[in-house]
């Protein structure tokens, strides 16, 4: 007996993508393809997540990490500006992305240096701009707040 892409998907809760590519890269036994489709055997187990290759549970590794970043702190102010400020290209990147924007990482950071990107439309370049700008803008409006709410 044989089950469908659809239904190891189901049953494993991952998506279909996921495991088409699992029988694919062979990491589902006895799971063989017919034509287009998979088949894969009803008694298949999900295989294990090989992302995960530490022992150590995830809460363990969250305080660990948590516990080396509080050993970095206090940030000097030149730090606390390079990782404002690169946090900032890379949101810009992501958000403008998502909307369609064509411009890379990299070029993404050289327009909010004031570069222009040969062969890029000029609304990919205003795009980026204009939302590091408005990063800009809500962070001051929240350290503004942030002051007065102190009073």
């Amino acid at each position: 007996m044989f089950m469908t892409v659809k239904q190891a998907s189901e049953k494993w809760g991952i998506s279909d993508r996921r495991v088409r590519v699992l029988c694919s890269e062979g990491k589902i036994p006895g799971a063989y393809q017919e034509e287009r489709g998979w088949k894969i055997p009803i008694d298949a187990v999900k295989p294990a997540d090989g992302r995960y290759k530490s022992k150590e549970s995830l809460l363990m590794q969250i305080d660990r990490k948590k516990t080396e970043l509080d050993s970095k702190r206090p940030l000097t102010e030149g730090e606390a500006s390079r990782l404002y400020e690169e946090f900032a290209v890379e949101y810009t990147y992501n958000s403008n992305a998502i909307e369609g924007n064509t411009l890379t990482l990299r070029e993404t950071d050289m327009v909010l240096r004031g570069l222009t990107i040969d062969r890029k439309p000029l609304k990919d370049h205003l795009e980026a701009v204009g939302h590091k700008e408005a990063f800009d803008f809500v962070s001051e409006l929240v350290k503004s707040m942030q002051g007065w709410m102190h009073i």
